[in-house]
C-alpha cells in the first residue's frame, strides 16, 4: 500500500474520531492498549506534553458552557460543560494515539513521499509542494532532536550551524488498488462531512 493511501486513511480516521461521543468514545479509549506497549509509552509521553492543553480544555469547556450546575456549590461547573469537556478531552487523547500510530507505521521518508503524492494536485492552485515538504521535514526533525530543558531560555539559544542536510525523496506511483482505496476514502470522507453538517 502506498504511503499516501495510508495517510488518507489516517485522515479519515481523524475525522471519525471527531464524530465520536458517549459510549463509542469510551469504548475507543478502552481499546487503546491493543496498539501495544511501545505505542502506549509514546502516547503517554505525548499526553504528558499536552497536559496543560488538556487542563485548559477541561477548565474552559466545563466552566464556560451554560447549563445546570453539577454540584450545589458556588462557581460549580455545569453538567453539560463537564460532559462536553470529557468528550473533547477523549477525542484529543484518541487523536494523540492516532499520531503515535502514524509515526510508527510510516517512517519520515515514507510519510513525506505520501504527502508529496497527496499534495501534488495542489500545484495547479499555486502551492509550492516542495517548500511545504521541506518545512514538514524540518518540523519532524526538530521534534525528534528538541531537548526538554527545565529552563525555557535554553530554547532561545541559536544552535551552531552544522553541515547542510540533503534529503532524497523516493517517490513511486500509485497502483490501481491504491487509486480504488483513495476513491473509497474520498467517498467516506464526503459522507462523514455531509453527516456532520446535517
Amino acid at each position: 500500500m502506498h504511503p499516501s493511501t495510508l495517510l488518507a486513511a489516517w485522515f479519515v480516521g481523524v475525522v471519525v474520531i471527531q464524530q465520536l461521543a458517549g459510549k463509542l468514545l469510551l469504548a475507543a479509549l478502552i481499546v487503546l492498549p491493543v496498539f501495544g506497549t511501545v505505542a502506549l509509552r509514546d502516547w503517554l509521553q505525548l499526553v504528558s506534553r499536552a497536559r496543560w492543553l488538556l487542563v485548559s480544555l477541561l477548565l474552559v469547556v466545563a466552566w464556560g458552557t451554560a447549563g445546570d450546575a453539577a454540584w450545589d456549590v458556588p462557581l460549580a461547573p455545569s453538567r453539560e460543560g463537564l460532559r462536553d469537556a470529557g468528550t473533547h478531552a477523549g477525542r484529543l487523547l484518541l487523536l494523540l494515539m492516532a499520531v503515535v500510530v502514524l509515526r510508527q507505521r510510516l517512517p519520515p521518508r515514507e510519510m513525506l513521499s505520501g504527502f508529496y503524492r497527496l499534495l501534488a494536485p495542489l500545484r495547479r492552485c499555486g502551492l509550492d509542494v516542495d517548500r511545504a515538504l521541506v518545512r514538514l521535514l524540518l518540523i519532524l526533525d526538530m521534534q525528534d532532536r528538541l531537548p526538554r530543558p527545565r529552563d525555557w531560555r535554553a530554547l532561545l539559544v541559536v544552535p551552531a550551524s552544522g553541515e547542510p542536510q540533503v534529503f532524497e525523496l523516493s517517490d513511486r506511483g500509485l497502483s490501481p488498488f491504491d487509486h480504488l482505496l483513495l476513491a473509497l476514502l474520498l467517498i467516506s470522507l464526503l459522507s462523514l462531512l455531509a453527516l456532520a453538517v446535517a
